[in-house]
């Protein structure tokens, strides 16, 4: 229990992925604000952190599952591996969604109205995302594989940034923008959840904005709470 009060969401999760369900479960952000104790976690929201961590501890009795594990990888092949998974995945998916979500409004929008903001949001979400991703992908991740193959001694060199704290600041703000943003699409959705009324067409699109909200959350941890304060650590390092 001490090792857990000591350190933040991210962390633990980080270490085990598997403990990302109980965050969800018990509706703490474990991407966005990673940074917080799961005791800082559970105050404002009247929650005894006691059973939080009693789950956690439960979990880590039980026999591991099969898994990646992120926090081992070299920076490059896990920058490497949030494009190929998480970056296509999202571009794959984004006209998929607008297309569904979009056909939506006009059949049942006059019933539920609130498929018009939902459509808005992810439109809104899908072009921020783009702009988002273009920036990891031609900014800071070359320069973070850069910093990877450097040796010790060599020098990374002075990036036009300055430093790489200042892209992965402007990402992590961009990260709770749109952490915010799919919560509002969440509540909307009454938890993704159809009304009863809903065709299969409905169903389906519920289902894959849950599965892409799932799948931004592990792309948001990947880089908040392994790639990114790995990369701080790594330059300090380098510069000496």
């Amino acid at each position: 229990m001490t090792e857990l009060n000591n350190k933040t969401i991210g962390e633990i999760v980080a270490e085990d992925y598997r403990t990302a369900q109980i965050f969800k479960d018990h509706g703490i952000d474990f991407c966005c604000k990673g940074n917080r104790s799961i005791r800082e976690a559970c105050e404002p929201r009247n929650m005894d952190p006691e059973r939080v961590i009693g789950e956690i501890e439960a979990l880590w009795r039980q026999t591991p599952e099969e898994a990646f594990d992120f926090q081992a990888w070299a920076l490059d092949r896990l920058a490497d591996h949030i494009e190929k998974k998480h970056h296509r995945y999202v571009e794959e998916k984004i006209p998929v969604l607008n297309a569904y979500l979009s056909k939506l409004c006009s059949v049942h929008g006059s019933r539920h109205p609130e498929l018009f903001e939902i459509a808005r949001e992810f439109k809104s979400c899908g072009g921020e995302l783009a702009a988002h991703m273009k920036k990891e992908e031609l900014v800071l991740f070359p320069f973070i594989r850069k910093m990877a193959k450097t040796q010790p001694g060599e020098g990374v060199g002075q990036p036009y940034f300055g430093t790489v704290q200042n892209p992965i600041q402007m990402m992590m703000d961009e990260h709770n923008t749109e952490g915010d943003r799919f919560r509002k699409i969440s509540g909307l959705s009454n938890g993704y959840n159809p009304p009863e009324d809903a065709c299969g067409t409905y169903r389906v699109t519920y289902a894959l904005l849950q599965e892409f909200e799932e799948d931004l959350h592990l792309h948001i941890h990947l880089e908040n709470n392994i790639l990114f304060p790995k990369s701080l650590s790594l330059e300090k390092q380098l510069r000496g």
